[in-house]
């Protein structure tokens, strides 16, 4: 009698699908480079401190819809931040970010979003590549510097 009960237990719980992971570590990029940009907008003036937090804020949007995601995926809570503490210089955790700092993390979003996107299928597919989109526009038109007049 114990072995079926275990066998009905054992096919009652089902692995999450492996996007999972893949999904979670998107989900903890975009928590991180909303925080990024928080912090160098704090620093920032005038259209760069506002370029930024539109970044800073559509990050979070994009935290929010992975999370969703993955508690549909899942049928539990998304994972929560597991940022561990730093473990950088004084100089270094002293340093605040700036704008090339959030280009340099967007860019490194933009192309693994891209890149799990050509894994999925459906809307995970078209959500990593809005992403991703997003990503790209924000480092390569909101965040780039006006050109000085000549």
């Amino acid at each position: 009698m114990t072995l079926l009960g275990a066998s009905v237990a054992a096919c009652g719980s089902s692995s999450p699908p492996p996007e999972v992971d893949e999904l979670a570590a998107q989900l903890e990029r975009a928590r991180t480079d909303s925080q990024l940009a928080t912090d160098a907008a704090a620093a920032a003036r005038g259209q760069t401190a506002q370029a930024l937090a539109a970044v800073a804020s559509e990050r979070s949007a994009h935290a929010q819809a992975l999370s969703d995601e993955l508690v549909r995926m899942r049928g539990a809570d998304a994972p929560t931040s597991a940022m561990s503490e730093p473990t950088s210089t004084t100089a270094e955790a002293a340093k605040t970010p700036t704008a090339q700092d959030v280009i340099g993390a967007l860019r490194e979003s933009a192309a693994g979003a891209t890149d799990l996107a050509a894994k999925m299928s459906g809307y995970r597919a078209g959500l990593l590549g809005s992403i991703a989109a997003a990503c790209t526009a924000a480092y390569t038109v909101a965040l780039v510097p006006p050109e000085k007049p000549q």
